[in-house]
């Protein structure tokens, strides 16, 4: 057993919750890097007025002491400020009918959400499925990032275009969408550098870590696609032409290029990792689309929530955030150690038995 997370909360719920377990103890940990990197998924060009309201920080509940994670699951929490504004329609008690929301919106979880669990007000359904939930990931993220900091392990990602465009039209083309009440996507790119080689596995399908790379990036909020290196470009190309040759000097194996994006055969090849996403425009518009009223069966427009122009640059923070609970997860399943000296002297024997015996 690795490293795992569960969170919990509503998007205008009080707060939210989220439990990480699997870290060694002895990781020192910083508040302020975990808000720092909270207050990066909130920002951004295209953001929405929500951002102005919640100003996120991070709590400890439990796994922490003397600013050291002790083994036991770390418990974090981020209060939501919007909160006062919602409780009557949040609570408990229930709501007249003419305050449900019964429009469900295309490309949202709300219609087939609220079939499934059989709910008649949508906003059980959008609550939790809205992309607030992933500030608990962002959380346990930067948790993993500080872990795989002294593993030798860095993260980092940028916003390659937005709505088809990049470099100095992008703010161009996000105005233009939000003056027509319109959405936009975009494609990021995260990299993964100092990530040893075997990590995963390729014996079973579900060991191979760019599944689960893959999986983890695909259930970001709006994300559509993932590619890993050169993977569409790839498929256009002879074999001649993709595969990353192997090359030997002084006893050190190395390549050339890194089509692969740092994975063969479901496990990383010591090269470093890279992952793009491409996410698909926010479903709420203040233009809203065509739907059907699924109290009364009629044909509406879709409900309009608060929301943003353009959240491409949080994608992109969760998405190192993502990347970071998974290489986390892959190095103590592989390197095991209750406390983080055991992990690190694991690390540092197997890094040193793959240089000595294959030049890696």
């Amino acid at each position: 057993m690795g490293v795992r997370f569960l969170s919990g909360g509503e998007s205008h719920g009080s707060r939210l919750v989220c439990i990480l377990e699997g870290l060694p103890a002895g990781v020192k940990v910083s508040s302020d890097f975990i808000n720092a990197e909270l207050k990066r998924r909130q920002g951004g060009y295209g953001r929405g007025g929500r951002m102005k309201i919640e100003s996120d920080r991070v709590e400890f509940l439990s796994g922490i002491r003397f600013g050291e994670t002790i083994g036991s699951p770390v418990t974090l929490s981020v209060e939501n400020r919007d909160w006062k504004n919602w409780q009557e329609r949040m609570s408990a008690e229930g709501v007249e009918f003419g305050e449900r929301v019964t429009n469900a919106r295309p490309g949202h979880a709300d219609l087939t959400g609220a079939a499934k669990y059989n709910r008649v007000d949508v906003r059980d359904i959008l609550e939790r499925s809205s992309a607030r939930e992933t500030t608990m990931r962002v959380a346990a993220g930067a948790l993993c990032k500080i872990f795989l900091k002294a593993c030798g392990v860095e993260i980092s990602g940028e916003v390659i275009s937005v709505g088809g465009v990049s470099g100095d039209k992008i703010k161009a083309r996000i105005d233009e969408a939000k003056s027509l009440g319109d959405t936009v996507g975009g494609i990021f790119e995260i990299k993964v550098s100092g990530v040893p080689a075997g990590l995963g596995s390729h014996i079973q399908w579900d060991k191979k870590l760019d599944g689960k790379i893959a999986a983890a990036f695909m259930s970001i909020q709006a994300i559509k696609a993932v590619e890993l290196g050169d993977g569409f470009l790839n498929a256009t190309k002879l074999g001649s032409e993709v595969h990353d040759e192997i090359f030997i000097d002084g006893g050190k194996i190395y390549r050339e290029t890194n089509r692969a994006g740092g994975f063969e055969g479901g496990m990383t090849n010591g090269e470093d990792l890279i992952i793009r996403a491409a996410m698909k425009p926010i479903p709420t518009l203040m233009k809203p689309l065509r739907t059907v009223d699924i109290a009364t069966k009629l044909a509406t427009t879709a409900s309009k929530e608060r929301s943003d122009t353009c959240a491409i640059w949080a994608a992109e923070v969760v998405g190192e955030a993502m990347a970071a609970i998974v290489i986390a997860d892959a190095l103590v399943e592989k390197f095991g150690g209750d406390a983080l000296c055991d992990t690190l002297a694991n690390l540092e024997s197997y890094r040193a038995r793959l240089a000595r015996d294959f030049g890696l």
